[in-house]
């Protein structure tokens, strides 16, 4: 008996590191696979040509080209899946998808279950609400309806803020970030809390922008990251490598500038957000910390 349970746990944990061992998957297999969003806009979503595409899908895509340097393959087939708030780190985990890049948030209780390379963006935890409405505080949302994404981390925050301060909302879960917007525009939430990027986004595609406004009050710093497998330190090593060369060499004020300063695909609008004063310091001095006290 004790022999067959030290082969049953030997094999798990030859499992476990092959699992692991993304650049040997990855070289073996000749391909990579990045998890991707279809309306996490500018960050990962599909275009006009339903060609993926978006800020955090040029910097994987930066990342891949130091990943076919280090398995000696330039023809490394690059494959994308689709994936979702409440499946990514599942996929990530069971080995489906090798960098998950869209707009994911960076934090301690994740960092449990999958890595991070270097943070690529900062955002906030805040809700859009029509100004109608006037929600202008936190307060003004007790015995509401109030929307957020399933498997984000912002549904969890509201979640626990409602129950720690009283406040009676009624929280519901939406399958993607349009649908709880839509939920709003509809008038079946009062609220939808969510980081504030997404909501600019989401707000400037809307049939009527000027009718919505974003909190100036934020429940959480939030910083992004693309997801790498855990423990595999090999692979992160090439990818943050790769990252803060990208931060390093400047490259990094072209690319966001692209995606946040000028008009972007498919209908060419213009988010117009500057780089922030907490993102500038990763810049400076690159981190994959899911900390947000280093944000701020």
């Amino acid at each position: 008996m004790k022999r067959i349970l030290f082969a049953i746990a030997a094999l798990s944990l030859g499992f476990q590191a092959a699992a692991q061992d993304t650049l040997g998957k990855v070289k073996s297999s000749g391909a990579i696979t990045i998890g991707h969003r279809d309306a996490s806009i500018p960050f990962s979503y599909y275009d006009d040509k339903q060609q993926v595409v978006g800020y955090a899908v040029d910097l994987c895509l930066r990342i891949v080209e130091a990943v076919k340097k280090q398995v000696g393959n330039p023809k490394l087939k690059v494959n994308y899946q689709l994936v979702t708030s409440a499946n990514r780190i599942p996929l990530m985990a069971n080995g489906t998808i090798d960098l998950e890049c869209g707009s994911t948030t960076n934090n301690l209780a994740r960092q449990e279950q999958v890595g991070f390379t270097i943070t690529h963006f900062v955002t906030a935890n805040r809700w859009i609400a029509k100004k109608s409405s006037k929600i202008n505080k936190l307060a003004d949302l007790k015995g509401k309806t109030v929307v957020s994404t399933a498997g984000t981390t912002n549904i969890k925050q509201i979640t626990e803020i409602n129950a720690a301060q009283n406040l009676g909302m009624n929280i519901i879960s939406a399958n993607g970030h349009p649908e709880a917007f839509q939920m709003v525009e509809t008038g079946r939430a009062v609220a939808f809390v969510m980081d504030d990027i997404l909501l600019y986004s989401l707000a400037a595609q809307s049939r009527s922008p000027k009718d919505y406004a974003i909190s100036a009050e934020a429940l959480s710093v939030e910083p992004y990251g693309i997801m790498v497998r855990k423990g595999d330190a090999a692979f992160k090593k090439v990818v943050d490598g790769a990252m803060t060369q990208v931060m390093k060499s400047g490259q990094i004020n072209a690319i966001y500038g692209k995606w946040f300063l000028k008009p972007v695909p498919p209908k060419g609008i213009n988010l117009n957000v500057p780089m922030s004063a907490q993102f500038k310091k990763v810049v400076a001095n690159p981190t994959s910390s899911g900390d947000p006290k280093d944000y701020q």
